[in-house]
């Protein structure tokens, strides 16, 4: 009674497994362990009626003989699945020639009065051979995928290889059968349990990376790394509550690049993105990590500089990023010259909110386009500051001097 219990619930739960490892591994793009396991825990089921049919077939004989030539499919299975599943360099005919092998001694034992132990010590020596290896890989690849559950796994094989070693003993004794069978019944569920939850974490941890690219490309611009406008507006929140302090303000400086459309238009579109790719390193290096610098168009750019105390700093900030952009940028051997038409904007004195500092941003910007572009201006201050203008006060300076 105990025995049929036993083999009833064990074949029920691996019914389940099938299912599950079968339902995963129909999931796109999902690893292909989870089909081969699906195989495997199949081969158990399958085995385990056997053994429940057992008494109702005229040769028990033979009905053990295919049990355990059901059994030892498995393990082929469950190796195959492990190979899959950590992407080992082996080959797969080590585990073809394991099949032949396990299909000639199933012939000899089934067309040979093989005596009961004879058989039984070989499906013992097949099943903790392959057990033991299954063990060693596991132990081995344990922190190549997520999760702790592989540990488990080596663990439960290790343990069923050394359980395997009292089955030609346990097999002739029907108290220790029952027994036997629970202990084996209770690991293959752990070892397969754990093999299900590294499938599951590996499915969580897709999901968390899909989930990340997906914010990326939300709030990312996808060629320059840098922020993109609608994320634009989120950092800007965060920058306001910085300028509630006391005597900090924050500047909206708008830039447009000069002379970048003949680059993109002659050269091409791959110049003319790693252009916009450069452009992007150096307004990171010009800017503090407090700041934020976003692509908000073809070749328009917004910096947002937080925590100024004083005006001078919006020059200083914006005469570093002027020098920088106009530098010549080299593309495979190539050297392109751009200029940038700056504006820029203040909180609190051009606007309270984002948009209306923008668009503040945006009319001095065309102030400086309109007066030859390649400088900056502050909204309503008189005139724009050019490059031209200041390389001319600094050679004054140095006449006098």
């Amino acid at each position: 009674m105990l025995f049929d219990i036993v083999h009833t619930s064990g074949t029920t739960i691996y019914f389940v497994f099938v299912i599950l490892f079968w339902w995963m591994s129909r999931v796109p793009r999902t690893n292909p362990g989870a089909g081969w396991w699906a195989c495997a825990i199949l081969g158990a089921a399958l085995s385990r009626l056997l053994l429940l049919a057992q008494g109702e077939i005229d040769d028990p004989h033979k009905a053990m003989i295919v049990y355990a030539a059901f059994n030892a499919l498995e393990k082929i299975f469950l190796l195959l699945g492990i190979v899959r599943f950590l992407k080992l360099d082996i080959r797969d005919r080590w585990v073809l020639w394991a099949a032949g092998l396990l299909a000639a001694w199933t012939t000899i034992a089934w067309l040979t009065d093989l005596p009961p132990l004879a058989y039984r010590i070989g499906l013992a020596a097949f099943n903790m051979t392959a057990l033991a290896f299954a063990a060693v890989c596991c132990l081995a690849r344990r922190h190549e995928a997520p999760g702790p559950f592989l540990r488990v796994t080596a663990i439960a094989s290790g343990a069923l290889a050394l359980h395997w070693t009292t089955f030609p003993l346990v097999a002739s004794h029907p108290h220790w059968q029952v027994i036997g069978f629970a202990v084996g019944t209770g690991l293959t569920l752990v070892q397969y349990l754990s093999l299900l939850a590294s499938v599951l974490l590996q499915f969580q941890q897709r999901l968390l990376d899909a989930e990340e690219r997906a914010l990326e490309l939300a709030y990312c611009d996808p060629l320059t790394g840098l922020n993109n406008k609608n994320y634009l507006s989120k950092l800007f929140e965060q920058a306001l509550l910085l300028a509630t302090r006391p005597h900090h303000f924050v500047a909206v400086l708008y830039i447009d690049l000069d002379n970048f459309k003949p680059i993109n238009d002659s050269a091409g579109h791959r110049t003319g993105d790693e252009v916009l790719k450069e452009v992007a390193r150096r307004l990171k290096a010009c800017t503090r990590s407090t700041d934020i610098n976003a692509r908000i168009g073809g070749d328009e750019f917004i910096v947002v500089a937080t925590q100024l105390e004083r005006e001078s700093q919006i020059d200083r900030i914006a005469r570093k990023l002027l020098d920088r952009l106009t530098a010549e940028i080299q593309v495979d051997g190539v050297a392109y010259s751009l200029g940038a038409s700056i504006g820029i904007s203040l909180y609190p004195a051009h606007g309270n909110t984002l948009p209306a500092l923008i668009e503040a941003a945006d009319e001095a910007m065309y102030q400086v386009k309109y007066n030859g572009k390649n400088g900056y201006a502050i909204h309503g201050r008189d005139g724009p500051r050019t490059a031209e203008a200041d390389a001319g006060d600094a050679e004054a300076k140095a006449g006098a001097a």
